[in-house]
């Protein structure tokens, strides 16, 4: 099991999402960064951001941001710990998320929204990294 958030996390989450061809196929034409914010709340205590770059169906990076540091994406999705807990239990849908208020989005929607099936491919993969919440 890997803590998340945390680098070991998000590395073995851009491992499982370039190993994912359903995402490969879903995701074929998307070009377009993220920033992923988790919002602290009662059970996390500092935030974290991840970047993750995504790229014709494939993952060609990732970072843990360092508190502070800051950097320049197509997208930032955000919301509380514990709607990121329940994302990757896959018990809220990504776009169904955003519609409900339970994260936000900043960068182009729709273009996300033509993005459906990779963004529910992103969420199945992100389930399937071993993991251990706080």
């Amino acid at each position: 099991m890997v803590k998340f958030p945390s680098e070991e996390w998000i590395e073995l989450f851009m491992e499982a999402v370039n190993a994912n061809s359903n995402y490969e196929e879903a995701a074929k034409t998307w070009e377009g960064d993220f920033l992923f914010v988790i919002e602290p709340d009662t059970e996390l205590k500092d935030p974290a951001t991840f970047y993750v770059d995504l790229w014709h169906g494939k993952c060609r990076g990732v970072d843990l941001l360092k508190p502070g540091e800051e950097r320049t994406t197509a997208f930032v999705y955000s919301g509380p710990y514990a709607n990121w807990k329940k994302l990757i239990n896959k018990q809220i849908d990504p776009i169904q998320g955003l519609l409900t208020g339970k994260f936000k989005l900043k960068g182009d929607m729709v273009k996300v929204l033509r993005a459906v099936r990779a963004a529910k491919e992103l969420v199945e993969t992100a389930g399937k990294v071993p993991t251990e919440f706080a």
